[in-house]
Parts: C-alpha cells; sequence; structure tokens
C-alpha cells in the first residue's frame, strides 16, 4: 500500500509539472515573416507585429489618455487584453495580419 502512494504522489507531482507547460505553449505564436507573434487570449488568435500594428498601438494607447509611450512588452496582460479587444473592434482592411 504504501508503494502505491509512493506511485500515485510521483504521478500527481508530474502532472501537476507538465500541464503548465503544455498550456502555454498552447497559447503561443510564432514569429511569421520576421514578425513577432502575439497570443490574444480573449479572442484565441495570433496577431503578428509590424510597423502599421505598433502604430496603430500608439494611437490606442494615446487615446486612452496617456502622455508618454510605454513599450508593449512592458504592458501588464490586462492592458494587452483591452488592445486586442479594441483592435477586434478597429480592424485594419489587411485581414492576412491577424
Amino acid at each position: 500500500m504504501q508503494r502505491l502512494h509512493l506511485y500515485l504522489g510521483s504521478f500527481l507531482l508530474s502532472a501537476a509539472l507538465i500541464v503548465p507547460v503544455g498550456v502555454q505553449a498552447k497559447n503561443h505564436c510564432p514569429d511569421q515573416n520576421g514578425k513577432k507573434g502575439y497570443y490574444d487570449n480573449g479572442h484565441k488568435d495570433c496577431h503578428y507585429w509590424d510597423d502599421r500594428e505598433d502604430h496603430t498601438y500608439q494611437t490606442w494607447w494615446e487615446a486612452q489618455g496617456h502622455k508618454t509611450h510605454r513599450e508593449w512588452s512592458k504592458l501588464k496582460a490586462k492592458e494587452r487584453s483591452e488592445y486586442w479587444k479594441w483592435r477586434h473592434e478597429h480592424p485594419d482592411n489587411d485581414q492576412e495580419r491577424h
């Protein structure tokens, strides 16, 4: 019986360590044509960053009332989610970018 507890404990510990890696891999967008890929959890899709996306982001950031620029990589998850929500409401004509 003690051996069963040892195996069960090892199995549960292994599962607890492996599952987060699998979830993280699912929410990853590979770079594409030199563009960094970002996963949008709210819409379950990928967005690829280029100069036009950066300009759109800066426009959104200033419209939120922020005076100083903040790099996309420095945003909190909530701010990124708000941007992607807004971005889906304000798409480009070029739908292949998303």
